[in-house]
């Protein structure tokens, strides 16, 4: 984690008060600072911070454990550039099939919950991805880093009636796992599409970088318009990947992966 712990005024405020630095461990999920039961984290964007505090609150989903947001001692969600939470125990363990039925479980909660307004003006690498994906933005992608497999998967598209709703596309390894405790939701990172195309983001990260293969595809194809949704989600990773400049050879592998055994479901 490049940023360190938070100023004093911060924990102060939300109620922090007996913690010296020495007491302060990174958070297991590496989103911040854990203090006891509490977990401060830095936020990038306040309104979409701000915003996450309110929908962890309001969300409640059997067999999730959820972390739900503190609020600072004046009501507000963020301080000086930190929110917090109560602390999840677990750690990320590539355990796909819950990781599906988490996010089908999620999205069945959230169909009722508004568009965030933020969603318009996001530009960074996701939320570009995401669009390409979609259709609904095209630029050229590096053929080298996965435009090449990107455009070829993009002529199988076909129309999707399903309605969009909140759903959360960064499940795989986000969901922390304890035993046999539920999973725990620490973070939920917002997009507006059909509610299984969330599963089905999981399902495509579990293939191409989780260990899990076809079969993992198959066992959900119960799923409405799983296929095209499958495809989708490929087309996102496949956008974002060549969006990263980061991004290398072995994840690139695992996506030509996902690729062929969404294909055959095609």
């Amino acid at each position: 984690m490049s940023q360190g712990p938070p100023p004093e005024h911060v924990r102060r405020a939300f109620g922090l008060n007996t913690f010296d630095t020495d007491d302060v461990e990174p958070s297991a999920d590496g989103s911040g600072w854990r203090f006891g039961d509490v977990v401060l984290e830095p936020v990038r964007d306040r309104a979409q911070a701000a915003w996450l505090s309110r929908t962890m609150a309001a969300l409640d989903i059997p067999d999730l454990r959820i972390a739900r947001p503190i609020g600072a001692s004046d009501g507000r969600w963020v301080v000086a550039g930190w929110r917090a939470r109560r602390h999840v125990s677990g750690s990320v363990e590539h355990r796909p099939d819950d990781t599906v039925l988490t996010a089908v479980k999620l999205h069945q909660a959230t169909a009722h919950l508004p568009r965030p307004e933020f969603l318009d003006a996001r530009r960074d690498a996701f939320a570009v991805a995401e669009r390409l994906a979609w259709g609904e933005e095209h630029h050229d992608l590096d053929e080298v880093k996965g435009g090449r497999l990107f455009e070829i998967l993009a002529l199988s598209r076909r129309p999707i009636s399903a309605p969009d709703q909140l759903v959360h596309a960064e499940l795989f390894g986000t969901l922390l796992f304890d035993g046999d405790e539920p999973p725990g939701l620490v973070g939920f990172i917002p997009h507006f599409r059909p509610a299984e195309w969330g599963a089905a983001v999981a399902a495509v990260d579990a293939v191409a970088w989780g260990g899990a293969d076809g079969a993992l595809l198959r066992r959900w194809s119960h799923l409405p318009v799983w296929p095209q949704l499958l495809l989708r989600a490929t087309l996102f990773r496949l956008a974002w990947h060549a969006l990263h400049p980061d991004a290398g050879v072995t994840s690139l592998d695992g996506l030509r992966r996902a690729a062929s055994e969404v294909t055959e479901l095609l």
